[in-house]
């Protein structure tokens, strides 16, 4: 079995930063992570043993006790900021540069009037951040969504995460559905997912099979597998190598590995030493047959 790897694969400078930024706090005792830093159950695991306390994602606005919070690399609104400032809390900000240009590009458009469309996943702590600031929005997640909205101005940001062909696809259906209105489009998708994109494509025409490695509640992790899905290429999702079952690979002659942005270096580096030791079993089967 041979093993490529995607040229652009794993671990984006946002989430980079923002682990980098967690090791330089003291006290971590005295600090809540407010959600998940990074959809990563490793990364979450050791924030949790080097003291951080973490909010639920789905419970970030309950009271928080520790006198400082760290702000995740999805980033929150300002009304979440404000409410944060409220209490007094000292705010540790890991958002991602990225994220932070969908947030001004979302108020630049209802500024101008628009009524918003998020293309994103609705309920993603990402989005939640964008759409908390906005008056007037709608957030769709694939084409069937789309419909007539009853306003003359529209406004489209995406989240950074999605897909570009899924981002084409629902703005062509939006402009299809409302004819008369006035569209402004910003592209918010940020440069490295859609690398990862492109290299993914790429490789889906040289594989039989892939393996994509990323937290399971990762955006953009399961993007990368619904990708494969849609080219009717054999996946596996998995969190890290301990997942992988070598009788899975039985029939594969050329297998693809990539990874989410928020996937370690060193889960990675596992998981395709897995792969080799696969591998090397397979060739030693053949030659003993």
């Amino acid at each position: 079995m041979k093993i490529i790897r995607a040229a652009a694969l794993g671990m984006c400078f946002g989430v980079r930063d923002a682990l980098q930024i967690t090791n330089g706090v003291s006290e971590p005792s005295q600090v809540t992570i407010h959600g998940e830093l990074v959809h990563n159950r490793k990364v979450n695991e050791r924030l949790s043993k080097a003291g951080f306390r973490q909010t639920p994602e789905d419970k970030r606005h309950e009271t928080i006790q520790t006198p400082r919070v760290l702000i995740t690399a999805h980033g929150i609104s300002q009304v979440e900021r404000q409410r944060l400032a409220d209490a007094g809390k000292e705010v540790i900000d890991t958002t991602c540069p990225l994220v932070v240009q969908v947030h001004k590009a979302a108020l630049e458009l209802q500024a101008e009037g628009r009524h918003i469309l998020l293309i994103g996943k609705a309920g993603h702590v990402e989005v939640q951040g964008v759409v908390e600031d906005l008056d007037s929005f709608d957030v769709i997640e694939s084409a069937k969504q789309v419909r007539s909205y009853p306003s003359e101005s529209l406004g489209i940001v995406c989240q950074t995460t999605m897909p570009s062909d899924t981002v084409t696809e629902v703005c062509t259906h939006i402009q299809l559905h409302n004819p008369l209105a006035n569209i402004r489009f910003i592209d918010t998708v940020c440069d490295p997912t859609k690398r990862r994109q492109r290299a993914m494509a790429e490789l889906l025409q040289q594989v039989d099979a892939m393996v994509v490695v990323g937290g399971h509640n990762s955006n953009n992790t399961r993007r990368l597998v619904e990708l494969c899905h849609e080219k009717l290429t054999p996946v596996v999702h998995v969190e890290d190598a301990s997942e992988l079952e070598f009788a899975w690979f039985d029939d594969v002659a050329v297998v693809g590995l990539t990874a989410g942005t928020s996937t370690l270096d060193e889960t990675v580096d596992g998981v395709q030493q897995v792969l080799e030791k696969i591998a090397a079993s397979q060739k030693e089967q053949g030659s003993l047959a």
